[in-house]
């Protein structure tokens, strides 16, 4: 019997010491079902949300890109636009040499298509008119009970060609003489246009940058709650471990010493 109960206490222990040994190598004390069933199916829903978090703020990445590129865009074509103002504020005085400064203007204006045609990141444009309209861009996910929602914010976009080609106009008719009050109203008309779409490319570009500053900071949220509920603390294993040889080792010479008992018993005999 002392024998038996030796070897139960050894095999207890030899099985508590791969479990340690198992977390130690894993990292995991859950790592899968059969450990703790209710940890585990939740952890893999959270790391589900958390993969799926991260790539939609990947995605968010390509559009920020986009709205940024189109932003500075829209600025230089600000600083542009107001160039071309004041020159056909100045054509309207009597004494101007209207040609020269029509030469300025088609200048302006083709500096700003350049400008437009270059403010492209990834292929997307949204300077130009083809791109006006609503741009939807995925900004989260959020689970109600089982169900598993995408989030969206849409963001309106005005193309600016429109803009450049009526800036056009008012340099043919400079060229052709002196620009009327009509003039110079058509180009503060397309300076306001094109001022209004940098701030609304720069305030959708500001919702972007804070909503991904969110996600990062959730993605960190939950990976750190995944990780109290499975990950093992290595410091408590560890000395786990070194108990555990600790116990082995007596655990052994306690066999031992029982399995001399019989051997004590037949010396008596001899």
């Amino acid at each position: 019997m002392a024998a038996m109960n030796a070897l139960s206490t050894l095999r207890t222990i030899n099985n508590n010491m791969t479990e340690t040994q198992g977390r130690i190598s894993s990292g995991f004390k859950v790592e899968s079902g059969k450990d703790n069933a209710a940890y585990f199916q939740i952890a893999t829903t959270m790391r589900s949300e958390s993969s799926m978090l991260s790539a939609v703020n990947e995605s968010m990445a390509l559009a920020k890109g986009a709205m940024s590129t189109a932003r500075v865009g829209a600025e230089t074509l600000t600083d542009l636009a107001q160039q071309f103002v004041e020159r056909v504020a100045f054509a309207s005085q009597p004494g101007v040499d209207n040609a020269a400064v029509a030469s300025e203007l088609t200048a302006l204006t083709e500096q700003m298509r350049t400008t437009i045609s270059q403010s492209s990141f990834n292929g997307e444009n949204l300077l130009l008119d083809a791109s006006a309209g609503t741009k939807t861009v995925t900004t989260g996910i959020a689970r109600a009970g089982a169900t598993l929602n995408v989030t969206s914010q849409d963001f309106t976009i005005a193309g600016l060609e429109a803009q450049v080609t009526a800036l056009e106009t008012v340099a043919a008719t400079v060229l052709a003489g002196t620009p009327v009050e009509a003039d110079v109203q058509a180009a503060d008309a397309a300076l306001t246009a094109i001022m209004q779409e940098a701030t609304a490319l720069g305030v959708a570009e500001k919702a972007i940058e804070t909503q991904q500053t969110f996600i990062t900071e959730l993605v960190d949220v939950l990976d750190s709650g995944v990780g109290a509920m499975v990950d093992a603390n290595m410091e408590e294993e560890a000395a786990r471990l070194q108990a555990l040889q600790v116990q082995q080792q007596l655990a052994t010479q306690s066999l031992s010493i029982a399995n001399q008992n019989p051997q004590s018993i037949l010396a008596l005999f001899r």
